[in-house]
């Protein structure tokens, strides 16, 4: 991605000046935690037949495709053969029926696109936003490999980037891990502000790149900084992959508080902003439904599926009512 092709194939683009010093799980993430996911990875499903509640459904504005088809011979029409594998070209010249058997592909590349940036270091209630899309990726990550196909991602901050290729190894998704948890853990209150942070486009043309075709591309950010070329390449992936946007947002960007009294910074100057003004709290909440609304409207402009996601309850019990799945009373507990 940008200039640092190099260091993103190798991982890890840049490092934090400050020693990763992980606290509150909810504000930054540890590579055990992550790890600690694979057993609650397993009820989760990533492939074509779903329940009937989940949002990948076929009642739904879209479903996952499933694996490609690899045509494996072209032979004569047998008795119980489904007509619509019949090669009419074929059975024309020759004057005798010819069907074409093709085999599912025997795994599928998965892409896990992990936003890290500043603009993910927020939260009002249970996680800051990056926790959540970091938990998102693992479960992902783990879910994905356990069904037999292969995963690997980009996770990118505002001045990092790391593109693991995919592959069906449990080193390719601890590599992705670790990527995750270097990211996240860059992530404090104290950070040096990057003057010119990273595009989400950047990391969906490398995307763009790497997946030809008939790849599973999850997309987990808060689509911060979209515009039209985003969409754009949203389209194109979309166009010949399963491609799943995950957009992340906080309890307070749907409901914004009248009455709320803000300092924003950017790290060198700063700004109070006051809801009771009803001018500004009408523009925050435009601007913040705005976001969300437009990467909504994507799933009906191209046919994919939108997992909306909150960093203001627990991963596990969200993913498991988006796809479909009964709660687990045990687990919703902790």
């Amino acid at each position: 991605m940008r200039d640092r092709a190099a260091r993103t194939r190798s991982g890890l683009a840049a490092q934090s000046s400050k020693p990763a010093s992980v606290g509150d799980p909810h504000v930054q993430v540890s590579l055990e935690q992550l790890r600690a996911f694979e057993g609650r990875a397993r009820a989760l499903r990533f492939l074509p037949s779903q329940p009937a509640a989940s949002v990948f459904n076929g009642r739904h504005a879209s479903r996952l495709r499933g694996r490609g088809l690899n045509f494996e011979e072209l032979r004569n029409y047998l008795p119980g053969d489904d007509p619509r594998t019949i090669d009419w070209k074929v059975t024309a010249r020759t004057g005798k029926p010819h069907v074409r058997v093709y085999s599912e592909e025997r795994d599928r590349p998965a892409l896990i696109i992990v936003d890290q940036r500043m603009s993910m270091f927020f939260g009002t209630r249970h996680a800051m936003k990056s926790v959540t899309a970091a938990e998102v990726a693992a479960l992902a990550a783990f879910r994905i490999l356990d069904q037999g196909d292969r995963v690997g991602g980009i996770v990118f901050g505002d001045d990092f980037a790391a593109e693991i290729k995919p592959k069906a190894t449990a080193r390719a998704r601890d590599q992705f891990l670790s990527a995750i948890a270097r990211a996240n853990q860059m992530l404090w209150a104290d950070a040096t502000v990057v003057e010119t942070p990273t595009p989400l486009n950047i990391p969906l043309e490398t995307a763009a790149k790497i997946a030809r075709r008939n790849h599973l591309i999850l997309v987990i950010s808060d689509f911060d900084g979209i515009d039209e070329r985003t969409g754009s390449l949203v389209g194109r992936l979309a166009k010949t992959n399963d491609l799943v946007l995950c957009p992340v947002t906080d309890p307070i960007s749907r409901e914004i508080p009248a009455g709320l009294k803000l300092v924003v910074s950017d790290g060198n100057l700063q700004i109070e902003l006051d809801t009771a003004s009803g001018e500004t709290h009408r523009s925050l909440s435009e601007y913040s439904s705005g976001r969300l609304s437009e990467v909504i409207s994507w799933q009906k402009t191209y046919g994919l599926p939108v997992l909306p996601l909150s960093c203001g309850e627990s991963t596990v019990p969200q993913l498991r009512r988006l796809t479909g799945l009964a709660p687990n009373r045990k687990r919703g507990r902790q």
